[in-house]
């Protein structure tokens, strides 16, 4: 796991809170100091918290379970899809459906829609249907590939959530709260970090800082699925060597024997030329 350094913490401005009386009090313990009017975040806190939530969501992700990006603000929209699309994740940056997670299976039938509109196309179903029938469909396919296309892989519940701004995403943190999903996220200093499992003290406001902490945090999923992967191959390498037979002793008397009778014999043969 990469080592944070509270310098790159700075560099990209993760320290920068919010204005002194937008403060949530709840935050105070992760506050340094006030400089003109504005919250300053103790960057030492921010990265041993930081390093505790990279081992946490390490491990989740070695266990195979899937990690739910989620940030619908304009500038965290882009750098967290880059990001999840990295780790090969799942993420929400558009608007947040409601009942994402507590009404799960009604989202996979929406998925499973956008699948089978994909099939109809395949098939040349879709060449059947009237002009008006193929723009509806179309339509429906493409607002449903805006909302819901980024998590079409997503089968089941996600083993964790990671929040950018847990004010502008509450609604999606009060549904995990609800399911008991660990939620990892960016708590600035104008939020409530309680009910938050794994709180990073940062700026989630700036792209900079934004892709900073993400950075981190993705590599650490990375790292996860390498070491499953890994795991994995380790385990077919075994039960492939387990499954070998294996020499008894007899066996193994045997092949001697017929080494030394194969070995008389090709002295026999060889006096007899001589």
């Amino acid at each position: 796991m990469a080592n944070i350094e509270v310098k790159d913490l700075l560099e990209a401005g993760v320290h920068f809170g919010h204005l002194t009386r937008k403060w949530n009090p709840n935050m105070a313990p992760y506050i340094y100091m006030e400089r003109n009017g504005i919250h300053i975040l103790n960057l030492y806190k921010t990265a041993a918290k930081l390093e505790e939530a990279c081992a946490a969501i390490k491990k989740i992700s070695a266990s195979g379970r899937k990690i739910l990006f989620v940030a619908t603000k304009k500038q965290a929209k882009d750098v967290v899809s880059e990001k999840a699309k990295k780790a090969n994740m799942p993420y929400i940056t558009e608007r947040w459906p409601g009942g994402m997670l507590t009404n799960f299976v009604t989202i996979r039938k929406a998925v499973k829609k956008m699948a089978s509109i994909d099939r109809m196309k395949q098939d040349g179903t879709f060449d059947t249907l009237s002009k008006k029938e193929k723009l509806q469909v179309s339509r429906l396919r493409e607002k449903l590939e805006k909302n819901l296309g980024s998590i079409s892989d997503m089968s089941r519940l996600p083993g964790a959530l990671f929040v950018v701004d847990i004010l502008a995403e509450h609604i999606a943190v009060k549904e995990a709260i609800k399911l008991g999903i660990p939620i990892f996220a960016m708590v600035d200093t104008n939020s409530d970090p309680r009910n938050i499992d794994y709180v990073i003290p940062s700026n989630d406001d700036a792209s900079k800082s934004i892709d900073k902490v993400l950075s981190f945090i993705t590599d650490a999923v990375i790292e996860g699925l390498t070491e499953r992967k890994s795991d994995k191959q380790d385990d077919e390498d075994q039960e492939v060597s387990e499954a070998k037979p294996k020499k008894t002793r007899k066996t193994v008397v045997a092949e001697e024997v017929a080494e030394v009778e194969s070995a008389q014999v090709a002295d026999t043969t060889s006096d007899e030329e001589e």
